[in-house]
């Protein structure tokens, strides 16, 4: 007989953990489970320790603009206490007990064990099957996707978990992708000394950006010693002696001890057993609706939605999936017309909204303004690692912002005004009669405002 509850979350990643912890918390029966790490893979292969590594690479980089405005520097990389700070302070060595001890705290049991759902409102996790009364919540989040390129398979390729487990780093390494996990971590090791060469099947990296954002982060790594193979198809990968070499579709060849696989990530749903919910098992995403639900006492947060592969967006679903399970009466739907994301190369790259592209192919009347982040005082006092520039896009015909992009030094902070102009819709007039602190990288707001 099944074991009667009122909420089974199946993956206890970000978004699934915030949402058993809170309605444990509001006096739910609520079972979790988790096959792997509770947390997910932002605090023990994404969002954290990649952010401890980048930090440690900008620090390299800071240090060596040191000559021309502070003195002279010189400084030797270590990988060692980049690795041990991994360890010790952001996974405790891929450990999850003090997460899984924070959620019990709360109220909700945790298994860690496959689920597998088998009715409408049932799961079943080892030799123990769940009915819960109020529903399910998918939160399942993605795994990294490995294209089907002859030779790969069987091979000792990285993925991001490879990557960030590394003690020593390789002398030279491939990157197939170019996207954000790919160019975060292309700069961080060719900053620690490594050969690096991106391999990225677009005419540019960060393709889903602006193409200014692309260019700048190209040309920054190329500054780093980064070699890029743009346009270019992996069709063989091979492996000998050490060394991997992968064969482009024009013939040339890219060859490096590791090589980082970074090419996007997936749902892994095909076994959950979605179809008992009357769910497609084999769909790239599960379908939500504003109230994030999937279906009948079904929701689904975080990766698996497909709404953008943030950590951020999983915590948003997940206030919506509480509220809407406890039924507050002014509980929220979902909207994502002001989704932030930030890519944490140097210069970072933020962008909200929609880019001038997705403006224009969505028939809005589109105009554009942006200014280059060296023109205005705060980045010409900046001077050493100063690229960068801010975008914004309007429609014309309701005269508010609908996306826009800040590129440089602390791109990702200075993003937050534009995202509060994207989100709450704010007046194109109202923004260019805000007062601008001076002298400061946002100041730059203002003038990207100017052609507007």
């Amino acid at each position: 007989m099944a074991e009667q509850v009122d909420v089974v979350v199946v993956g206890l990643g970000v978004g699934g953990e915030e949402t058993a912890g809170r309605l444990a918390q509001a006096g739910l029966r609520v079972v979790g489970i988790e096959s792997r790490l509770v947390g997910g893979e932002c605090p023990y292969y994404g969002c954290i320790p990649s952010k401890m590594m980048i930090r440690a690479a900008n620090l390299i980089a800071e240090t060596r603009r040191v000559d021309g405005i502070a003195g002279t520097a010189t400084v030797e990389p270590d990988w060692a206490p980049v690795a041990k700070r991994i360890r010790e302070e952001a996974t405790d060595t891929w450990n999850d007990q003090v997460a899984v001890d924070r959620l019990v705290n709360k109220g909700a049991t945790v298994i860690k064990d496959v689920a597998t759902i088998t009715g409408p409102n049932t799961v079943r996790a080892g030799d123990t099957e769940y009915e819960a009364a109020r529903g399910i919540v998918i939160a399942t989040g993605t795994v990294p996707s490995v294209p089907p390129i002859d030779g790969l398979a069987g091979t000792p390729y990285w993925t991001n978990r490879e990557a960030i487990e590394a003690e020593t780093l390789p002398a030279s390494l491939v990157v197939l992708g170019g996207g954000a996990i790919g160019m975060e971590l292309a700069q961080v090791f060719a900053r620690f000394g490594v050969q690096v060469t991106v391999v990225e099947g677009a005419p540019e990296v960060l393709s889903m950006e602006e193409p200014e954002s692309g260019e700048l982060a190209r040309e920054a790594l190329a500054r780093d010693g980064v070699t890029f193979r743009l346009g270019a198809h992996a069709q063989q990968v091979g492996y000998a002696d050490g060394t991997f070499t992968v064969t482009l579709a024009d013939g040339a060849t890219a060859s490096g001890e590791k090589l980082l696989v970074a090419t996007g990530r997936q749902v892994a749903t095909a076994e959950l057993g979605l179809d008992k919910l009357g769910l497609d098992p084999s769909a790239r995403r599960v379908e939500v609706d504003e109230h994030v639900r999937a279906g009948d006492k079904v929701w689904a947060v975080g990766d698996v939605t497909g709404v953008g592969a943030f950590t951020h967006n999983a915590m948003y679903q997940a206030d919506i999936a509480v509220r809407d399970i406890l039924q507050e009466a002014d509980a929220p739907t979902a909207s994502y017309h002001a989704m932030p994301r930030v890519t944490f190369t140097d210069p970072e790259i933020g962008g909200v909204g929609l880019t001038e592209k997705q403006a224009r192919d969505a028939g809005l009347n589109v105009r554009t303004g942006s200014t280059p982040i060296p023109a205005s005082t705060r980045g010409w006092i900046h001077k050493a690692g100063n690229e960068g520039f801010i975008k914004v896009v309007m429609d014309a015909d309701r005269g508010v912002l609908v996306g826009a992009t800040s590129a440089g030094p602390t791109g990702g902070e200075v993003l937050s005004a534009l995202a509060v102009a994207v989100h709450a819709a704010v007046p194109v007039s109202t923004l260019r009669q805000m007062i601008y602190a001076y002298p400061t990288f946002h100041r730059a707001i203002g003038e990207a405002l100017r052609p507007l």
